[in-house]
């Protein structure tokens, strides 16, 4: 398989491979996969390959895969939801949806060394499946990162870098180093591959309810990698003819990180503070426009939540048997403040990830 061009959307440069375009803008692949068959029937979906059995939606072959996606979809009555386990991927997070793609990309391309920058899960991710595809890996990572995602990075092979100061400290440092040629740059927020794998995730959402969606979806945001996947998924369903929607897409925000939600809402909307959602304490997400849009598009929104609803959720998921990690206690703790102001009705449709084991703390 030929690896696929990208194209800035922007000013429309095309490129065999580039983490950026020379204008600054995000890159997308110049072509998008749709299949042109009709949906097929979900009893006989053949579902083996994980999240590359939708290899009609997903622009890169599977050259470094640990058999991941296909997690499961199940009943949350306490929530009045369904909740889709993301932590049960092999790194323990829904970062190997795109991982698994990006990392593809690389060893097709016969990259040497990826480097990412990340608080912790998209770093271990990156980290694992680079050593899956006997690749290199550098992760930039907080000086504050939690103990067990620095002992993954390390103990798949990758040489973590520790960068002192606030979140965005660790970009810098990471984009200067690929800037001087150390490494390719396996971006969770810029690489649009790693999109292309976290849209997975609205395939077998809409698979394993026989091809239809919720009303809504709250997910976590920050980066927005989960969020504009899910959009960009529910999306080419749509366009496939294979589902008749795109549900409302609702972001939760950690308080003090909340850029999103204060765009929307004011920046007295997201006072305070959320140190228990690490995962999402983003100050300026890369795609911060193509994030509006999807809210937009799909009538969806954005708030932002303080540490106490967070732990408290938290405290809910785990005694319910949902072992996840405090920022994936985020979207839960969203659901019951939105459902609270009235913009989701009590009898609404919704799915809810839990995006990161607790394993992992």
């Amino acid at each position: 398989m030929t690896t696929p061009p990208l194209r800035c959307p922007d000013c429309g440069t095309e490129y065999a491979d580039r983490w950026r375009c020379e204008c600054g803008h995000p890159l997308e692949y110049a072509e998008r996969p749709l299949p042109d068959s009709p949906a097929p029937d979900p009893a006989e979906f053949d579902a083996r390959d994980g999240l590359w059995s939708f290899a009609e939606f997903v622009p890169e072959s599977p050259k470094a895969t640990l058999g991941e996606g296909m997690t499961p979809l199940v009943e949350a009555s306490e929530w009045d939801a369904e909740f889709k386990l993301e932590y049960v991927f092999p790194t323990g997070s829904f970062k190997d949806r795109g991982a698994t793609v990006t990392v593809s990309r690389a060893a097709d391309l016969g990259v040497g060394k990826v480097v990412e920058d990340s608080s912790g899960n998209a770093g271990a991710a990156v980290a694992t499946y680079a050593a899956r595809a006997g690749i290199d890996a550098d992760i930039y990572v907080p000086a504050s990162v939690k103990d067990a995602k620095l002992r993954a990075i390390r103990r798949a092979g990758a040489t973590p870098v520790t960068v002192e100061g606030p979140r965005r400290a660790t970009t810098d440092v990471c984009i200067e180093a690929v800037r001087d040629g150390d490494g390719w740059y396996a971006s969770h927020a810029w690489n649009p591959a790693f999109f292309a794998g976290t849209a997975t995730f609205a395939y077998e959402t809409a698979l394993q309810r026989d091809w239809t969606v919720p009303d809504a979806v709250v997910l976590p945001l920050g980066h927005g990698t989960l969020f504009l996947g899910a959009y960009r998924g529910f999306r080419a369903l749509e366009e496939a003819g294979w589902t008749d929607s795109v549900p409302r897409l609702l972001g939760a925000q950690a308080a003090g990180y909340a850029p999103i939600a204060a765009e929307l809402h004011g920046d007295d909307a997201v006072d305070g503070d959320n140190d228990a959602a690490d995962g999402i304490q983003i100050d300026e997400p890369v795609r911060r426009a193509e994030i509006l849009d999807a809210i937009a598009d799909t009538d969806g929104d954005a708030i932002a939540l303080e540490s106490a609803p967070v732990e408290r959720e938290l405290d809910r998921l785990h005694a319910a048997g949902f072992y996840t990690e405090p920022t994936s206690a985020v979207a839960p703790a969203a659901l019951l403040e939105y459902r609270e102001r009235g913009v989701l009705a009590p009898d609404d449709d919704v799915v809810v990830p839990l995006t990161g084991s607790g394993l992992k703390n």
